[in-house]
């Protein structure tokens, strides 16, 4: 039996839920929702009366960004449902 396999059993007992994996898996897929939130922010005016469409329904903030944000999302999801390795 393998070092990393041994480590990987003794954690399991010690009562944590993922494996090291599934934990990377959750903070990729939290850093990538983080990018796709940041993507959406600007767009505002200085003055309250101007109103620029072109800034505001911009392809970023209205097609990439919730792209991004979705893929975060299935990112999270995969790494919740994906098994450890024993």
């Amino acid at each position: 039996m393998s070092k990393e396999t041994k480590v990987n059993k003794e954690i399991r007992k010690a009562g944590f839920a993922f494996g090291k994996e599934n934990y990377r898996m959750l903070i990729i897929g939290v850093v990538v929702v983080a990018i796709g939130y940041l993507l959406m922010i600007g767009g505002g005016a200085e003055n309250p009366n101007d109103f620029n469409a072109d800034e505001i329904f911009s392809t970023r903030r209205i097609t990439i960004a919730p792209i991004v944000i979705l893929t975060g999302f299935c990112i999270v999801l995969f790494g919740i449902m994906k098994k450890p390795k024993e």
